[in-house]
């Protein structure tokens, strides 16, 4: 099958006329959304940061015969924004904040297709909000995706002003998700609004408590099989409130887990796993 998703890729390149290369990306473009999970269900880190970034730059070639997919927008915004989350953002903040702008890119290509959307995200929060108030389920990914790439960019550029200034834009197409389908990405939105509550000390607009609602709620959809919603709970919320015991206990809840407790989820949780490991080893610098 790679080989000819490949050959297809491949061909979309040629002088082929545009409405079969249209066709051929359209065609491919099914297989390898579908295919996805063999990455996401992979478990060994140092074999996916290896085939990662090659199947990234073949959606970009495939992107290029049909600009406005949809479903390679979405995974190559899905794409960036994982490899800088899994191998980047704790070795090379510099390199994670450009490939999580990437990933808001490519998501923020699928938004900017409704003309409204797009004056909205130009525009001031308010009618951002206002938009999204119009917006139903089919949306959800796009804003899922530029919300995640947006603000874990602005997480690692905490010090740059003009860069908090745009949190609360990510915080409304978090809402949004939160409200129309929460159960998307195993409640990634309420992962994602915990984190942001959880991270701000208070006279910053934090909120331990409200951060912790969405925290608990988050893992009442994932079950608590994706182990990273423990992560982001134990370095946002028990940081900031110095909670070493609920940062001992949420860590160590990561490390007993089987990777396979969540299969479709497999390298995400063994990224939480090593992640886990790190914020346990450097526990004295952050109590």
């Amino acid at each position: 099958m790679r080989m000819f998703i490949v050959a297809l890729a491949v061909s979309c390149t040629l002088p082929l006329g545009g409405c079969v290369r249209t066709i051929a990306v359209s065609t491919v473009g099914g297989i390898v959304d579908d295919g996805f999970g063999a990455f996401t269900e992979e478990s060994d880190l140092a074999f996916a940061e290896q085939a990662l970034p090659a199947n990234v730059k073949l959606l970009e070639v495939m992107l290029r015969s049909d600009t406005s997919n949809a479903r390679l927008l979405r995974l190559l915004s899905e794409g960036y924004s994982s490899y800088a989350l899994a191998y980047l953002e704790d070795t090379d903040r510099m390199r994670a904040q450009e490939f999580y702008r990437r990933g808001k890119e490519y998501a923020m290509r699928i938004l900017r297709e409704d003309r409204d959307f797009a004056r909205a995200l130009d525009g001031t929060v308010d009618d951002l909000k206002g938009v999204l108030e119009t917006r139903g389920r089919s949306d959800v990914p796009a804003a899922f995706w530029a919300a995640f790439g947006w603000g874990s960019a602005i997480y690692l550029n905490l010090t740059n002003p003009d860069a908090i200034a745009d949190l609360p834009r990510t915080e409304a197409l978090m809402e949004f998700v939160a409200r129309q389908d929460s159960g998307y990405y195993y409640g990634g939105a309420d992962v994602f609004l915990g984190t942001l509550y959880g991270s701000k000390p208070k006279m910053l607009g934090g909120d331990p408590v409200k951060a912790r609602g969405h925290f608990e709620r988050a893992l009442r959809i994932n079950r608590g099989e994706f182990l990273m919603t423990y992560v982001y709970y134990a370095r946002s919320v028990a940081v900031q409130t110095q909670d070493e015991a609920l940062f001992d206990e949420l860590l160590a809840k990561v490390i007993q887990a089987s990777p396979d407790v969540l299969p479709r989820a497999r390298l995400a949780n063994q990224v939480a796993k090593r992640k886990a490991e790190s914020l346990l080893n450097r526990k004295q610098e952050i109590f």
